[in-house]
């Protein structure tokens, strides 16, 4: 389990983390959400005791992680996959690790042959692919056989099979009891391998919840309707103070009373409906509208591509 209190970091003036507190249960995997400069790095480098919190604080499995006498027992990490000495081979990057914790070459050729290396395994890391480097940072998050898992970014870089598979394993580890925190910014992928969430905004808390209340919470209350008898129902549906709009010449969109509703008002009018489809919210639509005034740096379409120009070598606008 990783508990943190309080969890604050100040870099000068400006805090990349702000009084953060959560715990992250072990048997689920719990997303770690949020905009580009929300603090999701900085905090689990605090969890790894990378970086000192400025106040407040974090402990995993009731310790700081300095605390834990073999530390790659307790957490497993992928931070930045391509910190490796990029002259070793896949094998001996792991065969050193492996040696300052007591394991031996047996785990090392398990972890490298779980995450599709063994074919790789004596070839200089340097060389890698990005997907390749991913694979290699995942084994060694997994060499130890560690009760919780801190992984940023872990699908970056993989083909389709390599991120069904982070996902087929990430979920097995956590049926296993252990605890798992995964960054992401690819919300398909969340949507489909989460259990929680934890969502940050400028270094502040935004949700810790169920994806499924979150979900839940964010889903509109637009029904959409196929009835080929729009106009009856529009008149009827705006007689009640429902919302109507027509999308198509038998489709509406309605606002305020619920499928059922609608239904059982079509029902007692005698109006035929074809379809009554409570409109779905993405995780991806309900992140963008709880980070939207968290976002540090937004994009702009161009309306004349010669307009503004500046440049760069004096910084005034051509």
């Amino acid at each position: 389990m990783i508990d943190a209190r309080n969890l604050t970091k100040t870099y000068g003036t400006k805090k990349a983390v702000d009084d953060l507190s959560f715990t992250v249960q072990p048997g689920q995997v719990t997303g770690f959400l949020g905009p580009n400069g929300a603090g999701k790095s900085t905090t689990m480098r605090m969890i790894l005791g990378l970086d000192a919190p400025t106040s407040g604080t974090v402990t995993v499995g009731g310790r700081p992680y300095r605390d834990h006498p073999l530390p790659l027992q307790v957490v497993g990490a992928l931070l930045e996959a391509r910190a490796i000495h990029t002259s070793r081979t896949a094998y001996s990057h792991l065969l050193a690790l492996a040696t300052t914790h007591g394991i031996g070459p047996k785990r090392v050729r398990q972890v490298i042959d779980q995450v599709g290396l063994t074919e790789v395994a004596s070839k200089r890391a340097g060389g890698f692919s990005l997907g390749m480097g991913q694979r290699l940072g995942i084994a060694t998050a997994l060499l130890a056989d560690p009760d919780t898992l801190i992984l940023d970014e872990p699908v970056n870089g993989l083909d389709p099979e390599g991120i069904r598979w982070i996902r087929d394993l990430l979920r097995s580890l956590a049926a296993d009891g252990r605890t798992v925190l995964v960054s992401s910014h690819l919300m398909s992928e969340m949507a489909l391998t989460a259990d929680h969430v934890l969502v940050i905004g400028r270094g502040r808390l935004l949700a810790d919840l169920p994806m499924s209340e979150l979900l839940a919470q964010a889903a509109s209350d637009v029904v959409l309707v196929r009835t080929p008898s729009a106009d009856a129902l529009t008149q009827a549906l705006t007689g009640i103070g429902a919302t109507v709009v027509r999308t198509d010449t038998e489709v509406l969109e309605v606002c305020g009373p619920t499928a059922a509703g609608i239904g059982d008002l079509a029902r007692d009018l005698r109006i035929s409906v074809h379809g009554l489809t409570p409109r779905q919210v993405s995780l991806e639509e309900a992140y963008m509208d709880m980070t939207r005034d968290s976002v540090e740096f937004h994009a702009h379409a161009a309306t004349d591509p010669d307009a503004d120009l500046i440049d760069l070598t004096t910084g005034s606008a051509a």
